[in-house]
């Protein structure tokens, strides 16, 4: 089961003179991956090395530095922790000591790794996103049951004929709950995924 990270985190550290600071949040899309990239990247830096996963979308950024000694080793060290909906920046303020190719991949890999280590972890929950309507005089009995499905209403329109509701639903408990709206409103409504 992958994670995420409940709260943003950071890992300061200085190498061989060179200050680097990583910085680690959730992204639940790739927009909001490199939103956290451009508000956290520092233009006085020498480097602003970056990568995040979402879902089977990657992308990573070595931002000046060798070919494959930056963005990479981060991103391993997000999929090596089992992470996913994550971005991950690194900035680099450069002290005048050369680390080598692999002392660069140590640094950048080695620091993404003690950053998330140090997060929060929480467990990402495959959601099926879907919709129904109900009567007035069912969306009380429905509304208490929600948790124990593991389902969260996104949206929720009234109209003249009752309740619109746009659901996302835990993906384990999806079966359960259309047989409960099945038998709430007695056949006559079934979840409608988009």
């Amino acid at each position: 089961m992958a994670h995420t990270l409940a709260s943003p985190c950071q890992f300061h550290e200085e190498i061989r003179k060179s200050r680097f600071i990583t910085l680690a949040g959730h992204a639940d899309s790739p927009a909001a991956a490199q939103a956290f990239i451009d508000q956290f990247s520092d233009s006085n830096a020498t480097h602003n090395c970056w990568a995040w996963k979402v879902g089977q979308q990657y992308r990573f950024n070595d931002d000046g530095e060798p070919t494959g000694t930056a963005g990479r080793p981060i991103l391993a060290a997000i999929e090596g922790q089992g992470f996913d909906q994550v971005v991950v920046l690194v900035i680099r303020w450069y002290g005048g000591i050369q680390l080598g190719t692999g002392g660069l991949s140590r640094a950048y890999g080695g620091g993404a790794n003690k950053c998330l280590q140090a997060g929060e972890r929480q467990q990402l929950v495959e959601r099926i996103r879907c919709s129904c309507h109900c009567q007035f005089a069912e969306l009380p009995r429905l509304k208490p049951r929600l948790a124990e499905f593991d389902t969260v209403i996104e949206h929720e329109a009234f109209t003249a004929q009752g309740v619109d509701l746009d659901l996302a639903i835990n993906a384990e408990h999806f079966d359960g709950f259309a047989q409960f709206v099945a038998d709430l409103t007695r056949g006559r409504e079934t979840l409608i995924s988009p």
